[in-house]
């Protein structure tokens, strides 16, 4: 089972990567990502999906036309893991 992260872990990584915040309702990662249209956003989901599925670990998300909201917890474990860390970032990069 894959481990869950610690509170200091997770408030450091959200002031590391403070565009990323901790859900209030449960153990969970959140992040609206913004694009100039509907095809850059699609195009986003569709390489962060690619990712996902190498690492086998897939987002909750919702896009509707320029913009896609991301969740990001490990249901196994019931909370955050290095998983959700590690998507994150890459999932950052992949919007720059």
């Amino acid at each position: 089972m894959k481990k869950l992260k610690k509170s200091q872990d997770i408030e450091s990584f959200v002031r590391k990567n403070n565009s990323w915040k901790k859900t209030k309702r449960r153990s969970a990662l959140q992040k609206s990502f913004l694009f100039s249209n509907f095809s850059e956003a699609f195009g986003f989901m569709a390489r962060a999906a690619l990712v996902a599925e190498q690492m086998n670990h897939h987002p909750e998300w919702f896009n509707v036309y320029n913009r896609v909201d991301v969740v990001l917890s490990t249901h196994d474990a019931g909370g955050i893991t290095d998983l959700d860390f590690k998507l994150a970032l890459e999932m950052d990069k992949i919007a720059k």
